[in-house]
């Protein structure tokens, strides 16, 4: 039952990231984001949600996997570490594109978050696979949002 709880907690820390992001996006949609000029290959707004929901739920599992191989270890402290560092970084990015209107301040943001999101999957490997392997949607997805904000950088 205590791991229950520890994965319930984990996933909803995880889910209060996006949550801290919508709050700065949710405003901006209609009135900023909605004038620029975006790429062709940009998915319709409906699309984030479920994507950054199911995302955040993957990382929630994967902090908790790795957690749950003992605090006291030196290497899960690292990597837990790392991986409040991405997580930090992913809810800064909306704060700077939506809120700042700065697609070049989130470009920087977003590539330092794709280096903290491989790193956290390399120490996330040492300690469990499968948690690495749950950040594999995770970095693909913010692969693709950092070519769509790249383009939005050159576009506009």
């Amino acid at each position: 039952m205590k791991n229950f709880f520890a994965l319930i907690l984990s996933i909803i820390i995880c889910e209060l990231a996006g949550a801290i992001g919508t709050i700065f996006t949710v405003s901006a949609i209609p009135s900023w984001y909605s004038t620029l000029i975006k790429p062709a290959l940009n998915p319709p707004a409906w699309v984030f949600g479920p994507v950054w929901t199911t995302l955040y739920a993957l990382m929630g599992i994967a902090a908790f996997l790795v957690w749950k191989k003992g605090w006291e270890s030196k290497d899960v402290k690292i990597a837990l570490g790392i991986f409040a560092t991405q997580l930090v970084l992913n809810a800064a990015w909306s704060v700077l594109f939506f809120d700042g209107h700065s697609a070049f301040w989130a470009l920087m943001d977003i590539s330092a978050l794709w280096l903290a999101i491989a790193l956290t999957m390399l120490r996330f490997e040492r300690i469990s696979k499968p948690a690495a392997y749950l950040l594999v949607p995770y970095l693909f997805w913010v692969t693709f949002a950092t070519y769509l904000n790249f383009s939005i950088v050159i576009l506009n």
